[in-house]
Formats: C-alpha cells, structure tokens, sequence
C-alpha cells in the first residue's frame, strides 16, 4: 500500500494518527448502516414478492371477470356501462427516513366512502359478473398503490447500500491501510533520528571526555 507524501514529524505523526482514529470510527459506522440497510432491504423484498404475487393474482381474477362480462353483455352495453366514472381518486405522498434514505409513503384518498360509488352504472341492465371485475379492480387498487411503494423503496435502498458499501470498501482497503502505513514510516523515520542523535551525542560526549584526559595529561 502506497503511503501518504507527508514530512516524517512528531506534528504530522499527531494529525494521522487522529485521522485513522476518525476513519475506524467511520469505517465501524458505516458497516452498521450497511448492515442495518441490508437488514430492511431484505424485509423489504420478501414484502415485495409478496404483494407482486397477490396483485398478480387480483389482477389475472379480474381480468377474467371482464373477460366473462364481455361474452355475456354486448360490448356496446359493456362501453356504454363503463363510460362515466362516478367515483375518483387522490393519492397523497410523503416520505419516511429509513437510515437516511427518504422512502415514498402513498395515502389513497376516494371521494366519496359509498362504496357502491366505484359501479358507474345501474344494475339493471348489466351482469353479476361485471360487478364482481368492478369489485375486484378496485380492491386491487390499494395493493398495487402499496406495490409501488414497496419497489420503490427497495430501489432507494439498493442504492443507498451500493453507495455505503463503496465507502466502507474505501476506508477498509484503501484509506486506513495507507494512513497505517504512513504512521508507521514516519514512527520509524524518528526512530532513526533519535537513534542517530543519540549516536551523535555518545560521540560528542566520548570526545569530550577524551580530550578532557588529554589536557590533564598535558
């Protein structure tokens, strides 16, 4: 690992030493997030399957019923029964924090709680089996609307987690063994320094006395 180009002082020592203590703390950070965001994306999907497979379900149940209600009405009478709506929708979206990441929350609003509203048409001139496709629609109705939510919330958390995962991979492989490397190179180049000026001093000091005994010879 390649270390940082910084001059080998006690100073600069001191700095590195605080930024490998920050970036541990932020490496051990980041992995619990990651680990957490796992955790709710994983919760998150098996609710995702799911409800894609009850929608799917709803959705093939109500088809069917149209099918069976176009063979028994005239598809004129079908048109005409399925004009004009009587009842509408609003969908209200908020966000919920899930480990920093903003997830949908969508409300589904109705005009109206008649719930005969959602059949635009009089039951006298129409089959069973269209209203049991009308019913079935609309039931299907709130949990695609959850659906959505539920994908969309993974999609943000998958990319939530890619991104923590980079940065815990940056910190662990590059990062801190670089700070660590450098640490150690600086703490050797003052060892050597305060060895050698040791050695300095020993020799000053031998000379010293060498020529201390020189002058009371002399």
């Amino acid at each position: 690992m390649a270390r940082l180009n910084v001059n080998p002082t006690r100073m600069e020592l001191k700095r590195l030493k605080e930024r490998l203590k920050t970036a541990r703390r932020g490496h051990k950070l980041l992995k619990d997030k990651r680990d957490e965001l796992m955790k709710q994306f994983l919760d998150i999907v098996r609710e995702n399957r799911t409800l894609r497979e009850q929608v799917e379900a709803s959705l093939i149940k109500a088809q069917k019923g149209f099918a069976v209600a176009s063979a028994v009405m005239s598809h004129e009478m079908l048109t005409q029964a399925l004009l004009l709506p009587k009842q509408s929708v609003s969908v209200e979206m908020n966000f919920k924090n899930i480990m920093s990441v903003d997830v949908p929350r969508y409300t589904f609003h109705m005009k109206t709680e008649d719930a005969s509203e959602i059949f635009p048409y009089s039951f006298l001139h129409t089959s069973g089996e269209l209203d049991d496709a009308v019913q079935n629609l609309s039931d299907v109705t709130v949990q695609m609307l959850r659906l959505a939510e539920v994908e969309k919330s993974a999609q943000l958390l998958s990319q939530e987690i890619e991104k923590t995962r980079r940065r815990v991979n940056a910190l662990e492989h590059f990062m801190i063994p670089q700070l660590e490397e450098t640490i150690k190179y600086i703490t050797m180049k003052l060892d050597e320094n305060e060895r050698g000026n040791l050695s300095r001093l020993m020799k000053v000091k031998d000379m010293m006395i060498e020529a201390q005994f020189a002058g009371k010879n002399d």
